[in-house]
């Protein structure tokens, strides 16, 4: 498992009970984790004084209750980068830290690969990919189906000095999106996507994640350039295990034997526990020169 060791503004503090206690910056939450199916201590002093506590109703959904004045949005800082966040209606916050290890991993490579990089980010989300990327000096084309997350994404990047770059900002269904792409022969170096396991376009367009990924990724094997860099699946369908990603992207993508393909999971480290949680999986295709 790989996991973030220098997020210094995000703790993932303990985890029991079907809970996560977090601090995020200097707010401290507590949310469920469906993933924590252990029993146990409650292993640390800030459950008891946490800023939000999120509950999750028994029809569906739930709520936040506001103890200590959260604000509406707050942010926070990682390896030169900042996000806003926002405690969201479905328990989120606008960011997935333990992605942090993949931003960090494309940064390396397009400054590794010392030419210019194009970047497809599908199912963008509010944007820290995008920002990543942006700020290793890529350009980067961002697609969401959401406008209300494309708006956040442009927040992020210009919270983190990087919306005068080579950016395309676009509300769009993202397998239409890439068929459109193929028409128009449009290339990318380096694609990063992370579907949903259900979701629906601008249009009304359904998302199943068990019907369309294969599909999706023969598209995107089409809109790959000549010298491809890099191509990231991230997914939290834990319906899918890690080989069976590794085996659609293998089949899906020109992967010679001397390139680096690889599947694992990401997680985050438990301050007050010896573990890890696990929060999703990523397959990586490195194209080998």
């Amino acid at each position: 498992m790989r996991t973030v060791n220098d997020f210094y503004d995000y703790e993932l503090i303990d985890a029991v009970n079907g809970e996560r206690l977090e601090r995020w910056g200097n707010i401290f939450l507590i949310r469920p984790d469906p993933q924590i199916i252990w029993t146990g201590e409650r292993m640390a002093p800030q459950w008891k004084t946490p800023n939000a506590i999120y509950h999750r109703s028994n029809s569906g959904g739930g709520h936040w209750e506001n103890i200590k004045n959260v604000p509406d949005s707050w942010q926070v800082s990682y390896n030169g980068l900042t996000f806003c966040l926002k405690p969201m209606s479905f328990k989120h916050t606008g960011l997935f830290p333990e992605q942090a290890v993949n931003w960090k991993l494309a940064e390396e490579l397009i400054r590794g690969a010392n030419r210019p990089v194009s970047v497809l980010n599908l199912f963008a989300y509010t944007g820290a990919a995008t920002v990543a990327c942006l700020k290793a000096g890529a350009d980067v084309t961002h697609v969401d189906a959401s406008k209300g997350m494309v708006n956040w994404a442009k927040e992020n990047a210009c919270l983190s000095g990087v919306s005068d770059r080579n950016v395309r900002w676009l509300v769009d269904d993202c397998l239409k999106f890439v068929n459109r792409e193929i028409r128009r022969k449009k290339k990318y170096d380096a694609i990063i996507m992370d579907p949903p396991s259900y979701g629906r376009g601008p249009n009304g367009e359904v998302w199943k994640i068990e019907n369309k990924l294969s599909e999706l990724l023969t598209c995107c094997s089409q809109i790959l350039s000549e010298k491809p860099l890099f191509f990231f699946l991230n997914t939290y369908t834990t319906g899918f295990s890690p080989t069976i990603l590794n085996y659609l992207v293998k089949e899906c993508f020109p992967v010679a034997s001397d390139d680096k393909l690889f599947t694992d999971e990401i997680g985050l480290n438990v301050t007050a526990r010896d573990i890890s949680l696990p929060c999703g999986s990523t397959t990586i295709w490195i194209k080998n020169g």
